[in-house]
């Protein structure tokens, strides 16, 4: 008996239950898109798969929907992975631990995959669905979007025809997404150079941050780890002498960093001040992250006396420059949709590797010229301080359009469903739906999704109910399509 047998819609929850089964991370995905393609085949559906393990699939129109414009149904194939520490837990072969509990769905100890596994789940289940009223319907499901949307870059879309997209990635029911910012990734490579040095090492650890979604929650006020080891390494360098070891935080540059360590070296006679000086910082900022952040921790833990591989102490000092002065957070807030994040930035990942010190971010923008803007600030502070920039994965922003006639039917039934407001919005995060509208613009677009909480992270839940009624939603979409958009 699976976990999510009994739950409500059937057919969606065995599909959702079966897709975690298959590990389906970023990059680990050829699986997961075989599958689909394998339950497209034994539907005796038109199917193709390219070298990307994206998957369109075609289901003609029912019985009198034939004159209504073809309809795309999209989501994506990978997860983000994360975990708790301490979890004995295999992304790359492991099934996910299912839990339903208090009208959630979870993982226990990893991400969910909700997002977005129940785009796919729901797709899946329309498909094989033929008592289902509905116009001529393109299930396109992409790879690699939580890494940059390599596979909606690649996607080949000559062969497409649908006019209207119905996008299923996001995660505020009831709030119809008409429009979301651009975004590239950006990395900064300080290069290596190194010293020996004598002394105790200690490990400078901050942990029991919140983190969340470095775009749909960057307005939460939220620390991010890595900024604070920065200033923890500046306000001990501004008291007294160490060198670094390495510097580490954070996996995902979409995901706010919850975790980042220094190995530093010191004198014997020092170690009680750093100790006391960690402290006293835990407090601070404790107390200025006291409603976001309240359980910040900072450690500072003795390791072992001898010799050590080390920055240089020019390095050390661009490195410590470089995480107290890069911008981050949000930078603009929209003026045309008050309380949208309009620009941001994201310094998801500090690594330490042979070729130097790493810092890679998450741009975002709903305004072009200041994603450019951003890009430059890192390149030029990179560039100052004798390192190499570079970009990838960028993709364009989704321009707000009001008057979208799919997000006015998809309001519409919302409303009549349920009783409550929906509303018509833009996101400050990256969605599919920017890159295909720049394949094909005549698209008439709108992304919605069932209730989610804390995607990108291991507490991430998935509403029961609120899945149930997301599924009619889109049921009732289907059957009234063909009256409401031409």
């Amino acid at each position: 008996m699976g976990v999510l047998e009994g739950l409500k819609p059937e057919r969606v929850f065995y599909y959702f239950e079966e897709i975690c089964k298959i590990p389906h991370g970023s990059y680990n995905v050829a699986a997961i898109s075989d599958y689909c393609v394998s339950v497209a085949q034994s539907l005796n559906l038109e199917v193709r798969q390219d070298e990307e393990y994206n998957v369109v699939i075609r289901k003609p129109a029912s019985e009198g929907y034939g004159e209504a414009p073809v309809l795309m149904l999209q989501g994506h194939l990978d997860m983000v992975c994360v975990k708790d520490a301490g979890v004995d837990f295999d992304f790359e072969k492991d099934g996910l631990n299912l839990v339903v509990e208090d009208g959630y769905v979870h993982a226990k100890g990893t991400t969910l995959g909700g997002d977005d596994g129940i785009a796919v789940a729901m797709g899946l289940a329309i498909l094989e669905d033929n008592t289902i009223e509905h116009p001529e319907l393109e299930v396109v499901f992409t790879t690699e979007e939580e890494v940059g949307m390599e596979g909606a870059i690649a996607l080949d879309t000559a062969d497409l025809k649908a006019k209207y997209l119905l996008n299923l990635d996001s995660e505020d029911e009831g709030h119809f997404l008409a429009g979301c910012a651009g975004g590239v990734k950006a990395t900064s490579v300080l290069p290596m150079s190194c010293a020996s040095a004598e002394g105790t090492a200690m490990t400078l650890h901050v942990h029991g941050l919140v983190g969340g979604h470095s775009g749909s929650e960057i307005d939460k006020g939220r620390a991010n780890a890595n900024i604070l080891l920065g200033r923890l390494l500046f306000e001990l360098h501004e008291a007294l002498p160490f060198c670094i070891i390495s510097v580490d935080g954070g996996d995902k540059d979409n995901a706010i960093p919850v975790d980042s360590k220094a190995e530093i070296v010191v004198s014997d006679e020092d170690i009680d001040e750093i100790q006391s000086l960690a402290a006293a910082f835990q407090e601070k900022v404790r107390s200025e992250f006291h409603v976001c952040d309240p359980v910040i921790a900072i450690d500072a833990d003795v390791r072992a006396e001898g010799g050590y591989e080390v920055f240089s102490m020019a390095l050390t000092e661009k490195v410590i420059f470089m995480l107290m002065q890069v911008p981050n957070g949000i930078q603009t807030m929209s003026a045309d949709l008050p309380g949208l994040v309009e620009s941001s930035l994201n310094l998801g990942v500090l690594e330490t590797t042979e070729e130097g010190v790493a810092m890679t971010w998450a741009i975002r923008s709903s305004v072009k010229s200041l994603k450019e803007l951003m890009k430059d600030k890192l390149r030029y502070m990179t560039e100052f301080l004798g390192g190499e920039m570079t970009f990838r994965g960028e993709y364009p922003e989704w321009p707000f359009n009001p008057d979208s006639k799919i997000c006015a039917l998809c309001k519409k039934i919302y409303e009549e469903q349920t009783g409550e407001e929906a509303s018509i919005e833009m996101i400050h995060a990256g969605l599919e739906c920017g890159l295909l509208s720049e394949k094909m613009p005549w698209l008439d677009m709108v992304s919605m999704g069932p209730e989610m909480h804390d995607i990108h992270t291991s507490r991430e839940r998935l509403g029961i109910a609120s899945v149930e009624r997301t599924y009619n939603l889109v049921l009732t979409v289907l059957k009234e399509f063909k009256n409401y958009c031409n």
